[in-house]
């Protein structure tokens, strides 16, 4: 129960911020999240494979991914700008990061990782409970998703000729983000060179804006011209 009240609060906070930088900025950073629990039958596994204590403490101490939440988004730099709005929560602490975009592991996989500690406000004491947060491009994401159903086929035991073509394919997916990053900063600037050319055309008389005729700015620029 804690762990999902730590998920609900982690969720509206971000959908505030969502909504919040896309009144600011006219842009949504964040495409979609989904969030998961861990079952007890996967806890219980966790806990073995750890070789820590059958006990609620240990597992609270010991397995910090029980509640989870991913966050996709288009660009990589959207990424870190959704990093940094959590770091400034005041609320919310980041316990621990683990950058796979900087350093991503060696069959390709990136993401960056969060552990989160949430507070949660029960009726008779405070919770810190933590959660896993994933921030993710669509295109990393789609390809862990299918790395995920590959290895779940074969039972982890993939041939090496698929591995590299996973690595490779990993690589690809690497490329397109960085190609569609660079043709969002291009698209971008343009639009804010359009906009200042079109507030250009304008000037402000009493505190009136008016639109500058159109023959009047082409008289300026010829006669700009023949200087």
């Amino acid at each position: 129960m804690m762990y999902k009240f730590a998920l609900d609060s982690l969720e509206t906070k971000i959908e505030i911020l969502k909504e919040e930088f896309n009144f600011l900025h006219d842009y949504n950073p964040i495409e979609h999240t989904k969030s998961r629990l861990k079952s007890p039958e996967s806890m219980l596994n966790k806990i073995h494979r750890k070789r820590c204590e059958v006990s609620f403490p240990s597992i609270k101490q010991n397995i910090k991914d029980i509640a989870g939440l991913r966050i996709t988004c288009s660009f990589v730099s959207d990424i870190y700008r959704i990093y940094d709005m959590l770091l400034n929560q005041s609320d919310l602490k980041i316990v621990e990061t683990k950058d796979y975009i900087k350093n991503p592991k060696p069959n390709g996989y990136q993401s960056l990782h969060l552990i989160v500690e949430v507070p949660v406000y029960m009726s008779d004491r405070q919770e810190q409970v933590y959660v896993e947060v994933q921030i993710r491009t669509i295109a990393m994401d789609f390809w862990a998703s299918l790395e995920h159903k590959i290895f779940y086929k074969y039972n982890e035991a993939v041939p090496p000729r698929l591995l590299q073509e996973l690595k490779e394919a990993a690589d690809s997916a690497a490329a397109l983000d960085q190609q569609m990053e660079r043709l969002h900063n291009e698209v971008a600037e343009i639009k804010e060179n359009h906009e200042n050319s079109e507030i250009a055309k304008r000037i402000i008389i009493n505190d009136k804006e008016f639109q500058i005729p159109a023959a009047l700015l082409e008289m300026i620029d010829i006669g700009q011209g023949s200087k």
